[in-house]
């Protein structure tokens, strides 16, 4: 077996600006990079391209598969892998729970935050027999900033839950949303350009408690910047004046995998709409529970919080 590695992502040094409960961190992130790929010995030269080919290329119907899991991508705490099953995979699972493949065998998964050392892939293979692949997920350095005092009540009125459920019931019903998108198949782009004003994974520890973590990357161009897909999608949810986020987009990429950008000032595309990597789709601004003009993107797998910056790399 030949195994092909990818450079580690660099690290990203930028000034900090106002936002939403952020405080910038002083270090970014340690980035931890594991990638592979694995070409079958009996594979021509051709066929092994194809194998390794931009996963934006059209499928087909009977590729020549290796037989064994092939993989790129970040294995590290938030970060992910794009992959293709062994020759003859029925199914995929990750630490046995279902995966999407798609006819030709490519498959997303990805690994949380707080994402244990170890995983499993799994294949069932189509004469019974059952192809495995153990993982290692590195850890990363968290930025952390203890605070001594008390951490605020998580409690909230029956008055404010009152207006918020229905906005947490319309982003749960939209990250539901299957639209047989295939943007989780590309390399995705950054959706603007900008400093940098809070990390993915930055947390506050209140007297020995720790309070939640930064949950997506907060990007600051200067408030009215458009901003852009960073993949094919659709549109699961376009809507103003939620209570935290603001004006809000979400965008289905498939497979699991999708995009929310938070406190626009303007929203450009509707709910349904078919996105192309690279459209512009609204434009930065400070609505909702933002103290400066930026955009917050986060992006989820299923119930797992990803780092955009994993997808991306440096600007």
């Amino acid at each position: 077996m030949r195994f092909i590695g990818l450079l580690p992502l660099g690290l990203l040094a930028s000034a900090c600006v106002p936002a939403a409960e952020d405080v910038p961190p002083e270090v970014l992130p340690t980035l931890a990079t594991a990638t592979v790929a694995e070409e079958a010995a009996s594979a021509s030269s051709e066929e092994a391209e194809q194998a390794q080919a931009s996963p934006t290329m059209q499928t087909v119907a009977d590729p020549s598969r290796p037989d064994t899991f092939t993989y790129r991508g970040e294995l590290t705490q938030g970060g992910w892998l794009r992959g293709l099953a062994p020759a003859g995979a029925q199914s995929v699972t990750l630490d046995g729970k279902a995966v999407p493949m798609t006819p030709d065998g490519r498959f997303f998964v990805a690994f949380d935050r707080d994402a244990t050392g170890s995983a499993t892939l799994a294949a069932q293979l189509s004469d019974g027999a059952v192809e495995t692949r153990p993982l290692t997920i590195s850890p990363r350095e968290w930025s952390i900033q203890r605070v001594n005092v008390a951490k605020r009540s998580g409690g909230s009125s029956e008055a404010w839950w009152k207006k918020r459920e229905p906005e947490w019931l319309a982003i749960k019903g939209a990250r539901e949303k299957v639209t047989g998108a295939t943007g989780w198949q590309q390399d995705f782009i950054w959706p603007v350009k900008g400093r940098i004003s809070g990390q993915f994974g930055r947390q506050r520890i209140y007297r020995g408690e720790p309070g939640s973590y930064h949950s997506g990357i907060d990007i600051a161009p200067g408030n009215g910047v458009p901003f852009v897909a960073p993949a094919d999608g659709v549109v699961v949810l376009a809507r103003t004046g939620f209570s935290l986020e603001g004006n809000l987009i979400i965008i289905d990429h498939g497979a699991g995998l999708n995009s929310a950008f938070l406190h626009s000032s303007k929203i450009a595309v509707s709910e349904g709409e078919a996105v192309k990597q690279g459209q512009y789709i609204g434009n930065v601004g400070s609505t909702g529970r933002s103290t400066g003009p930026h955009l917050h993107w986060g992006l989820k797998w299923n119930a797992t919080r990803l780092d955009p910056l994993l997808f991306v790399g440096p600007m």
